[in-house]
């Protein structure tokens, strides 16, 4: 069972990206995936984990939604 997790810094203004890269995984892997959740955070969190492994983080890469979307295939 495959879970991606997004969680997004509601105060920075993320919903909107977090949603995009919701939308994207769903729509491309919506069939190998069980579940995408989004968690709202704060302090600039931006974060994509597959099954508790971060396959993204804002704080150490640039916000790519086709590069997240790779690396959560690679990693379901």
């Amino acid at each position: 069972m495959t879970t991606v997790e997004i969680e997004f810094c509601l105060p920075c203004g993320y919903l909107n990206r977090a949603e995009d890269v919701q939308h994207v995984i769903l729509e491309s892997l919506g069939e190998t995936i069980d579940e995408v959740t989004l968690v709202p955070g704060d302090n600039g969190v931006f974060t994509v984990t597959v099954d508790q492994e971060t396959v993204f983080d804002i704080a150490d890469d640039d916000y790519d939604v086709d590069r997240i979307v790779r690396n959560v295939r690679n990693s379901s």
